[in-house]
């Protein structure tokens, strides 16, 4: 295998992607692995979902290679079972039984691919790389709209009414009648709201206001 390492940039060892392979079978498992660590990939084998299960995630970018046909909990059934508990790693299917109707059912619920043994070396490193940018844009989401979220919190509750009213298309005067408030007095939350979230301009203020779903003065 002529494969050459890809690392992501600024990322430390200890943030480095990391790839769970559950199947059991043992010599797959390793051949997986031998293929992903050729690439510089980290990885973790298990033999089964509990197994899995019992490990510590890390919480790092990770993707799943999970077989569909396992012992006790099927691939399927262990797909559902993580997204009931809120765990988003993204899931790349391998079978040997390739039959259409199950394919269709994990792509369905999210799946990133659905490779059927005998898989060439090149879909599998196509597939993880797919399913390990994904996590990577979903974490980076998720971080700069808990950002986000910390920056409303800090508001007062006058502020965060007036940033509702102000998101919701409403001029000073109109806030003013709706709060009860002078004009000036509506200018100065304003203004505070747009320093406390950081927003460089009314635009960039109804963004934020949509990512955090605010209505109204709510």
């Amino acid at each position: 295998m002529n494969h050459r390492p890809h690392p992501s940039p600024g990322l430390t060892p200890a943030a480095e992607p990391i790839v769970y392979i559950v199947d059991d079978d043992a010599s797959l498992r390793e051949a997986i692995s031998r293929l992903l660590r050729s690439v510089g990939l980290r990885v973790q084998q298990f033999g089964s979902a509990p197994e899995l299960l019992r490990s510590k995630l890390a919480e790092t970018v990770s993707c799943l290679v999970l077989d569909v046909r396992l012992p006790g909990v099927s691939g399927l059934e262990f797909q559902s079972d993580l997204a009931k508990a809120n765990i988003h790693v993204p899931i790349i299917f391998m079978t040997g039984h390739g039959d259409i109707p199950m394919s269709v059912k994990a792509m369905k619920a999210g799946a990133i691919d659905f490779l059927t043994k005998p898989f060439r070396d090149q879909d599998m490193l196509d597939a993880v790389t797919k399913a390990l940018e994904r996590d990577r844009n979903r974490r980076e989401s998720e971080a700069a709209t808990s950002a986000l979220r910390a920056r409303f919190e800090s508001l007062t509750p006058r502020e965060r009414e007036v940033m509702g009213l102000v998101t919701a298309g409403l001029m000073n005067k109109q806030i003013a009648a709706e709060t009860e408030l002078a004009e000036i007095t509506v200018k100065i939350h304003r203004g505070h709201v747009m320093k406390k979230m950081a927003a460089k301009s009314l635009a960039d203020l109804v963004r934020m206001g949509e990512t955090l779903e605010i209505r109204g003065g709510k």
